[in-house]
C-alpha cells in the first residue's frame, strides 16, 4: 500500500511538472505572420490544464493583498507573474514532499515541502539585494553620462535615455522604465522618486530632489549633478571601506552558521548509525526542530551584528 502510496505522489509530481514545462516551455507555436484569424488552437491538454490552473491562482491573488509580492518581484527584476511563480511553489512542494517520502518518512517530506517556500523567499531576497548594490555602484557614472548629455546640449530626457542605452543592468532597465512611462504623461520627478524607492537607494533619491529643485528654479543641471555625483562618489568610498572592514565578521557569522549543517554531513556520511538516533522517534525530531529554531535565531542575531549602517 506505502509503495502505491508513493508511486502516486512520484506520478503526481511528474505530471505536475510536464504541465509547467508545457506552459512556460517554448512550444511549436507558430509565428504571428503566419497565423489565421480564425485559427483552431493546437495547444495540449497538459498546457490548457497549467493555464487553468494559473489562471484559478490568478482569482484567488486577487482577492488577496498581493502588492508586497509583486512589489519583491519588482525589484528582484523576475520577469514572471506573480500565479506563475505561486504556481511553481506548489509544483516545488509536491515535488519535494514526495521526495521525502521516497527517501525518508512522512517527518521529513513535511519539512521538506515547507522549505520550497522559504528558499524561494531567500532567492528573491539575495536576487533584490545584488540588484540594489550593482545599481548603487552605477549610479556615480550614471550621473557622469547624464552630466556629459546635458553639456552636449541634450534635454533631460534625452540624457535619461542615453543612459537607460548605455548602461549596464539594472540601471538601464531602471531607466528605461522611466522613459517609456513618461512618454506615456507620467510626471517625471514621480517616477524617479518611485525608482529610487524601488532600488532603496538614498542616492538616487537625493538625485531626483536636486532634478526637481532645478526644475522648479532653473540653473545648470549639469554642474548640479556634478556636485551630487561627488557626493555619492565620497559615500561609496565610505561604503566600500565599512565592507572591507566588516568582511570578518561576516565570514565568521557564515562559518558559524554552516559549522552545525556541516557537523550533521560528516557524521551522516562517517557514522551513520548516530545519526539515526535523531530520526527513530518523536524526540529526535522535536531536538532537531529545536536545533532549527536556535540556528535560525542566531542567525538573525549574526545578521544584525554584521550589518553596518551609516
Amino acid at each position: 500500500m506505502n509503495g502505491i502510496v508513493l508511486f502516486g505522489l512520484a506520478a503526481v509530481g511528474v505530471a505536475t511538472l510536464a504541465a509547467v514545462y508545457a506552459l512556460l516551455g517554448p512550444g511549436n507555436r507558430l509565428p504571428l505572420e503566419r497565423r489565421r484569424p480564425v485559427s483552431e488552437s493546437r495547444s495540449g491538454i497538459l498546457e490548457r490544464s497549467a493555464a487553468a490552473a494559473t489562471t484559478a491562482l490568478d482569482v484567488l491573488l486577487q482577492r488577496r493583498s498581493t502588492k508586497a509580492a509583486a512589489g519583491v518581484l519588482e525589484r528582484a527584476g523576475v520577469r514572471m507573474r506573480l500565479q506563475d511563480l505561486v504556481f511553481l511553489q506548489i509544483v516545488g512542494a509536491v515535488g519535494a514532499f514526495a521526495a521525502g517520502l521516497l527517501l525518508g518518512n512522512i517527518f521529513m517530506a513535511f519539512p521538506l515541502a515547507a522549505l520550497v517556500p522559504v528558499v524561494t523567499r531567500l532567492g528573491l531576497a539575495v536576487r533584490v539585494k545584488r540588484r540594489q548594490d550593482a545599481f548603487a555602484d552605477q549610479l556615480e557614472e550614471s550621473l557622469q553620462l547624464m552630466a556629459g548629455s546635458l553639456r552636449a546640449g541634450h534635454s533631460l530626457l534625452q540624457s535619461l535615455a542615453s543612459v537607460a542605452h548605455e548602461s549596464d543592468q539594472p540601471t538601464s532597465e531602471e531607466f528605461s522604465r522611466v522613459i517609456n512611462q513618461v512618454r506615456i504623461g507620467r510626471d517625471l520627478g514621480e517616477l524617479l522618486d518611485e525608482a529610487g524607492a524601488r532600488m532603496s537607494s538614498q542616492d538616487f533619491v537625493w538625485v531626483s530632489q536636486a532634478i526637481a529643485i532645478n526644475r522648479e528654479v532653473g540653473g545648470n543641471l549639469a554642474d548640479v549633478l556634478d556636485g551630487v555625483g561627488n557626493t555619492i562618489r565620497e559615500r561609496n568610498t565610505v561604503r566600500r571601506q565599512v565592507k572591507a572592514l566588516a568582511a570578518e565578521g561576516k565570514l565568521s557569522a557564515y562559518v558559524l552558521m554552516a559549522l552545525p549543517v556541516g557537523i550533521i554531513g560528516i557524521l551522516t556520511l562517517l557514522s551513520p548509525s548516530y545519526v539515526a538516533a535523531f530520526t527513530s522517534g518523536l524526540l529526535g525530531y522535536l531536538m532537531m526542530a529545536t536545533g532549527v529554531v536556535l540556528l535560525v535565531i542566531g542567525g538573525l542575531w549574526l545578521r544584525k551584528t554584521v550589518r553596518v549602517t551609516f
